[in-house]
């Protein structure tokens, strides 16, 4: 059952650009804070996976309220998950290489500085902006890559600077983070040109797709949570080191993601990525405040992480 098109004002496409916006710079530096302050350290593949699980709820709710009726929305979800199992096939492709991203994100902000995440995590524009070329057909004009290589060029300034620990009290790797953000990149590039692919190419609902992603992610992350930290989530409990801040953490995600599915539907993915970008500064300023981040001149700037 096809959706009605909806008209879809500007204002609309703005509100959502500016929330997931602030919500993806919260995400990061609350997100950071679980994962270098807090001494009992969670699982991030289960907080991963609680994500999806919640992400797979708010979409059923969602969908509910745009069939209007339970009778309406058991038909789709019998018509577009029981009896479309190749589209589920199609939606895993972005639901595990979103899975591999999430992780690596987990993995990059328990080594490095969420603001040095934030900046260096924006070459996925010019990742998406490729994607976008070379899986869409998609011509972008001068302007356009213009700023992509501009935004490229303020990241090549960030530079890392060992130097003690202040407030961080887990061992970090800098080069492990840097190499986690690096696959986060490429993964953000492609599955979100993918996910946008598959969005367009047809008029079933943006929350039907969103449903048939979250079941494949759901499946992913729980084989993620056996491979990665089976044994341990056995003998400490699927929740160990669970805290308030976790679970704002996972809320953050799973709205984020949310907000994500919209912008990418309304929009197209290198708009999300400029919009993403925003994050940097606000990101910054929470580590100044949080983490003793010390923002000095080119080439003199330091990390007192």
């Amino acid at each position: 059952m096809a959706p009605p098109k909806e008209n879809i004002t500007v204002l609309f496409k703005l509100y959502c650009l500016t929330v997931m916006t602030l919500v993806a710079a919260t995400y990061t530096v609350a997100l950071r804070y679980t994962r270098t302050v807090e001494k009992e350290l969670y699982f991030s593949t289960t907080a991963v996976c609680i994500t999806e699980v919640i992400k797979l709820f708010l979409s059923v709710c969602i969908l509910a309220k745009e069939t209007g009726s339970l009778g309406r929305l058991i038909s789709s979800l019998n018509e577009n998950i029981l009896g479309s199992p190749m589209e589920l096939v199609k939606l895993s492709v972005p639901s595990v290489v979103y899975a591999l991203q999430n992780n690596m994100a987990f993995l990059a902000l328990s080594n490095l500085d969420a603001a040095v995440y934030q900046v260096t995590y924006q070459l996925k524009i010019p990742c998406t902006a490729l994607c976008t070329v070379l899986m869409l057909n998609r011509s972008l004009s001068k302007l356009q890559w213009f700023s992509v290589l501009m935004l490229c060029g303020g990241v090549t300034l960030v530079q890392w600077k060992p130097a003690q620990a202040t407030k961080v009290q887990v061992e970090q790797n800098p080069w492990l983070g840097f190499g986690a953000v690096t696959i986060a990149v490429l993964c953000s590039g492609f599955a979100g040109v993918y996910f946008e692919k598959v969005l367009k190419s047809s008029d079933t609902s943006l929350w039907v797709r969103n449903i048939q992603m979250y079941l494949s992610g759901i499946v992913v992350t729980l084989g993620g949570v056996y491979i990665s930290e089976g044994t341990q989530v056995l003998e400490k409990g699927f929740f160990y080191g669970y805290t308030y801040y976790v679970w704002f953490v996972i809320f953050l995600a799973s709205v984020g993601g949310l907000y994500t599915s919209v912008v990418v539907k309304y929009t197209d993915n290198i708009m999300k990525g400029f919009s993403a970008a925003a994050a940097i500064v606000l990101s910054t300023v929470a580590s100044v405040m949080l983490f003793g981040l010390q923002i000095t001149s080119l080439r003199e700037s330091s990390w007192s992480l």
